[in-house]
C-alpha cells in the first residue's frame, strides 16, 4: 500500500514539474522591410518601443523582410524551434508579408520533425536541444496578423514598390496565392485584422485597403486572385464578413481563416511608424488581452 502510494505522489510531483516547467511566448513577426536585428529576439525597431506590453514573454523575429519568402523562411522556423517545442507554447503575430511568412512555414514545415529546443538563443537565433527529443511540427495557441498579406498585394503588381525586390515579386497576387496551400494551417487559427485608412494614391488596390494592402488579403478571402471588398457603408462592392462566414457575393475565406476585426470606421492605415501605430495597435491590444 505504502508503494503504491509513493509512486502515486511521484507521478503527481512529476506531472506538476513539468507543468511548472512549461512557459509560453509571444513571437511577433516583421513585414516588408524589416528592420530588427536578425537573431536577436529582443531587438523591437520594426515595431516601436521594446518596454510597450506586447504579449506574454514577448519575442521579435526578424527577417530582412526584403529577400524572398523561402530564403528568409529558416529565421521564423528558428524562433518556432526555439520557443514552441516541448513544454513550451507559443501565441504568434504577424505584420503584413509576415502573415505570408507564417502561412509558408506553416503549410511547407509544419508536419515536420521538429527537435525540442530550450528556449536560450545564441547570437545567430539558434537555440541548443532540450533533451535531444523531436515532436511534429510547434506548439501554436493561434496567429493574429495584422494587414497580412497572404493573399498578395496589387502594388507589387503595379510596380509601385521596388521591384528589384525578391519579396515584391513573391508578393503578387497570384504569386502570392498559389506559393503554398493555404488551408494548410494545422489546425492554427490565423485571425484576420483588416484596415481601412487607404489613400488616393492606393487607388489600384480593389476595394477597401489600408494604403498597402485590400480587404481580399487582409481578410483571408480564398482563391487564385483578389477581389473587391469593402465595410457594409460601401454599396459598390461585395462586404467582407467577420468571422468565417462566406463573404456578401458567396466567396470563401480560407480554412481556420477568420476575421477578428474590420475597420469600419476607416480608420487604420497599413503603418506601424515605429510606434505600434496603424492596424498594429489594434492587434497589439488585442494580444495584451489574451496572449498570457
Amino acid at each position: 500500500m505504502k508503494k503504491a502510494l509513493r509512486l502515486v505522489m511521484a507521478v503527481c510531483l512529476m506531472a506538476v514539474s513539468s507543468f511548472a516547467a512549461a512557459t509560453n511566448y509571444t513571437l511577433w513577426i516583421n513585414g516588408r522591410t524589416g528592420g530588427g536585428v536578425i537573431g536577436n529576439y529582443d531587438s523591437w525597431t520594426y515595431w516601436g518601443p521594446g518596454t510597450t506590453a506586447a504579449g506574454i514573454n514577448k519575442k521579435s523575429v526578424n527577417w530582412d523582410g526584403r529577400n524572398s519568402i523561402a530564403s528568409q523562411s529558416g529565421y521564423i522556423r528558428n524562433a518556432l524551434d526555439c520557443f514552441c517545442t516541448g513544454n513550451n507554447w507559443c501565441y504568434v503575430v504577424t505584420h503584413s508579408a509576415g502573415d505570408l511568412m507564417m502561412g509558408y512555414v506553416m503549410a511547407n514545415y509544419g508536419g515536420s520533425a521538429r527537435v525540442k529546443k530550450n528556449a536560450v538563443a545564441n547570437s545567430s537565433g539558434v537555440c541548443g536541444n532540450s533533451d535531444g527529443s523531436s515532436q511534429t511540427g510547434w506548439n501554436i495557441k493561434w496567429v493574429r496578423a495584422a494587414s497580412g498579406a497572404g493573399g498578395g498585394s496589387e502594388l507589387s503588381d503595379a510596380g509601385s514598390w521596388t521591384t528589384s525586390e525578391p519579396l515584391v515579386q513573391d508578393l503578387k497576387t497570384t504569386t502570392a496565392r498559389a506559393m503554398y496551400n493555404h488551408n494548410t494551417t494545422r489546425n492554427v487559427w490565423f485571425y484576420m485584422y483588416a484596415g481601412a485608412k487607404g489613400t488616393a494614391y492606393s487607388g489600384i488596390l480593389p476595394g477597401q485597403d489600408d494604403e498597402a494592402v485590400a480587404y481580399h488579403s487582409t481578410g483571408g478571402v480564398a482563391g487564385s486572385s483578389g477581389g473587391s471588398y469593402c465595410n457594409p457603408s460601401d454599396w459598390f462592392c461585395n462586404d467582407l464578413t467577420l468571422g468565417t462566414a462566406a463573404n456578401e457575393g458567396g466567396s470563401l475565406k480560407w480554412s481556420y481563416h477568420s476575421v477578428s476585426f474590420r475597420d469600419d470606421n476607416e480608420a487604420y492605415n497599413h503603418y506601424a511608424n515605429g510606434n505600434w501605430g496603424g492596424i498594429v495597435g489594434v492587434v497589439r491590444s488585442a494580444v495584451v488581452n489574451s496572449a498570457l
